[in-house]
């Protein structure tokens, strides 16, 4: 399982680039770490201007669309035994 890097290596990781003490890879090998870390790191500072980890935007966007949602709660008030393949025909059906 791969464990989030503590604010403080990413910062240290930063710096050491932004001090031109090596390349992406090595500033990578050197923190031990991997390029793609290095070039993420640096991508989110520049696209947010923050190092903290931005777990609360990971992982697969939802597909349940905020339109869906007021439909989907009547649906199952008025049907709770539906499957969710039923749900969502009659959701796609709007």
């Amino acid at each position: 399982m791969k464990k989030t890097l503590s604010v403080d290596l990413r910062e240290r990781i930063v710096a050491a680039y932004d001090a031109q003490e090596g390349t992406r890879a090595e500033v990578a090998k050197r923190f031990n770490v991997s390029v793609g870390m290095v070039k993420k790191l640096l991508a989110q500072r520049a696209r947010t201007g923050d190092l903290r980890p931005r777990h609360r935007f990971s992982g697969r966007r939802a597909r349940l669309l905020p339109n869906h949602g007021a439909k989907l709660k009547q649906l199952i008030a008025e049907e709770p035994d539906l499957t969710l393949a039923e749900m969502k025909d009659r959701l796609t059906l709007d």
